[in-house]
């Protein structure tokens, strides 16, 4: 029986963290221990490596999300080791894991195999308290809303408009939708609002862009929370809870350190959804990372039609950064199941269904090409997969004018992904990336949706009624019209039908709903079916979870 990730996970010879440290130059004075296997990095050393140069920057991301699986956090840990192994010196970047995930659908978001990030149970689940402390954060600022009209109401909020939801770090439908303030006069005034889950929250998105604590509370400052009867805007600040708030996030604003299974340094920090908010780890994490590593390897979650493309187009243009390479992950059973292969056929070999789902990898391939970086696939092996098989993304990823590279991280460690670190590094240092968004910030806001929708999506329209349109014009008017745009969309289809696989046509985008985020930065733009709070789904990871006689976690993947 092979070894679980967790048994693997388990079985690692860690390093004390101040020696990971040292890696990257990082003195004991400057880590915040959590542990012996973990620390935050001062904010003092942070301003230190400033005025350093940066390193090459990596993303990794991924074709469509599939029951198949994809790995690209794997992808992203395996490439990370890969370059160390060959002589380089790298660090990995990726996101905190949620417990919603965790518990619902995903069971661990740490890697896997031999490409993993430890201390696993640690990560997937509480870890050093920053997605309590953006919760806490969020809460407090609702309570304040509720409690500053309860007390009069000095700001005159028109209590049918306030747009601030409250948020819980758990997938949890029930809470969609709520009434609050049930019970009489001395609980207040009776209003509709509801629950996100903290990996939604604006709150999370403005940590994730901050550059440092003051920047951070000049975010939170900006948010919108509610608006008056005359439809103007009440900002946090004026009610007042900027400072509090920042008290709460100044240990959460500090980056994570942490190693790979083969002792490398990694950071670990932020966490918003992809297919809901930016899904990239913080900026602080990586720009610090450039400053300390020759080679940073990030990842964006979810397909590259959300997580490249909001990489690009949010996180890079706020952050100053560009991409020296991308690699984008894809496996053989994912292309077979976009080629029309059931899930509980994907053993048998298929190569013709190989063919008719690399279509998918295809408009990928040429998405990413058109913000003018370099891309390379990755072939996430799976000890299934044929050699007729392989061949056939192979060839095929050669007709997109890409190349295609097997890489056997899961297996193998950095031993298996030492040809894709090789290929990648040469790409990165050949200095061929020509960088750009795909939309200028002086664009109108419909007019970015629309060309998200059309050249990312291959849309032919957007369907958004007056209203929306109506409110778009409202913000541009307000002086928010420079602002980039984060599509909220599922995750599994170009399209916002998740059942519509491969790489459809001739489809709409329909806009439910826009929100400001104008402390983070960005325009909300809800599509489809999409939900800002998860639901559990009919057998959830938490009922495989607990602890085994040893008081060890099982069941984390």
């Amino acid at each position: 029986m092979p070894l679980t990730d967790i048994e693997i996970a388990r079985a690692a010879k860690k390093r004390p963290i101040q020696e990971i440290g040292e890696k990257v130059g990082i003195g004991a004075e400057d880590l915040l221990p959590y542990g012996h296997d973990k620390a935050k990095v001062s904010q003092s050393f942070i301003d230190s490596v400033k005025d350093r140069p940066n390193g090459k920057l990596v993303l990794v991301t991924a074709i469509n999300p599939t029951p198949a699986g994809e790995g690209k956090t794997t992808t992203t840990v395996g490439l990370g080791d890969g370059l160390n192994a060959i002589g380089k010196k790298a660090m990995v970047c990726i996101r905190e894991a949620s417990l919603g995930p965790n518990f619902g659908m995903k069971g661990g978001a740490a890697g896997g195999g031999y490409a993993q990030i430890v201390p696993m149970e640690d990560m997937n689940l509480h870890f050093t308290g920053d997605f309590h402390a953006i919760t806490s954060a969020h809460s407090l600022l609702a309570a304040m809303i509720d409690n500053h009209v309860y007390w009069g109401n000095e700001l005159d909020i028109d209590i049918r408009r306030v747009v601030w939801r409250r948020v819980v770090d758990m997938n949890d439908r029930a809470l969609r939708q709520i009434t609050a303030s049930l019970g009489g006069v001395a609980n207040g005034f009776p209003r509709e609002t509801g629950f996100d889950i903290t990996v939604a929250s604006e709150v999370m998105a403005c940590l994730c862009l901050a550059t440092d604590l003051a920047d951070l509370q000049k975010r939170l400052g900006d948010m919108i929370v509610a608006y008056r009867r005359d439809r103007t805007p009440v900002y946090c600040r004026d009610i007042k809870a900027d400072g509090a708030m920042t008290v709460l996030l100044k240990d959460a604003m500090q980056p994570n350190l942490v190693q790979t299974l083969e002792n490398n340094p990694a950071f670990v920090h932020g966490g918003p959804f992809a297919n809901i908010a930016h899904g990239c780890n913080s900026v602080i994490a990586t720009t610090t990372a450039l400053k300390l590593a020759d080679f940073v390897v990030t990842e964006a979650g979810f397909g590259a039609d959300l997580g490249a493309e909001k990489f690009m187009n949010i996180k890079c243009r706020k952050a100053g950064i560009a991409p020296d390479c991308v690699v984008l992950v894809a496996t053989v059973r994912a292309m077979k199941m976009n080629g029309g292969v059931a899930k509980a056929d994907l053993g048998v070999e298929d190569v013709e269904a190989v063919k008719r789902g690399c279509a998918n990898l295809g408009r990928h391939i040429g998405n990413v090409k058109s913000f003018g970086v370099p891309v390379v696939v990755a072939i996430n092996h799976f000890t299934g997969d044929t050699e007729a098989e392989v061949q056939a993304v192979k060839e095929y990823v050669a007709t997109q004018g890409s190349e295609a590279i097997v890489s056997k991280h899961w297996a193998d460690g950095s031993k298996g992904s030492e040809a894709l670190a090789r290929r990648v590094a040469e790409i990165a240092e050949a200095g061929t990336a020509n960088f750009a968004p795909i939309y200028p910030d002086e664009m109108p806001l419909f007019q970015k949706i629309e060309t998200i929708a059309k050249r990312i999506y291959h849309a032919d329209e957007v369907l958004a009624d007056k209203k929306i349109r109506d409110q778009l014009k409202a913000w541009e008017e307000d002086g928010y019209g420079h602002l980039p745009i984060c599509m909220a969309k599922t995750q599994y289809s170009f399209s916002t039908d998740p059942n519509l696989r491969g790489a459809p046509t001739g489809h709409s985008v329909p806009v439910r709903e826009v929100r400001l985020s104008a402390g983070a930065g960005f325009v909300v733009v809800i599509c489809g079916e999409i939900m800002t709070m998860p639901g559990l789904p009919r057998v959830p990871s938490a009922e495989k979870i607990g602890l085994n006689a040893a008081g060890e976690v099982e069941g984390l993947f």
